[in-house]
């Protein structure tokens, strides 16, 4: 299966990966700053789901849940922490 999971602006993917570093390091995982996508064998591997390089089409629905749910729910997390950061200190925007 073709994936389809793209950012929408090319140019901001280096910056994903730098925030997910950042914000995967904050929670205490071991992360690569050259391929911070790694960081989900880790958490795999804490889950007891036997996520492997290539092809994971006999992974179920909810286990790859359990292995993209920490690392995109941490980041969403800290954007919306950023946010309110920025508007509490200039609430007229």
């Amino acid at each position: 299966m073709a994936r389809r999971n793209r950012t929408l602006v090319p140019g901001a993917r280096p910056a994903l990966d730098d925030f997910k570093a950042k914000v995967m390091s904050e929670k205490g995982y071991r992360v690569n700053p050259s391929n911070p996508n790694e960081v989900k064998y880790e958490i795999a591997k804490e889950q007891g789901i036997p996520l492997k390089k290539g092809y994971n089409g006999h992974l179920s629905s909810e286990e790859a849940g359990k292995v993209g749910g920490p690392i995109g729910g941490n980041m969403v997390k800290e954007m919306v922490r950023l946010a309110q950061e920025q508007l509490s200190k200039n609430p007229k925007g």
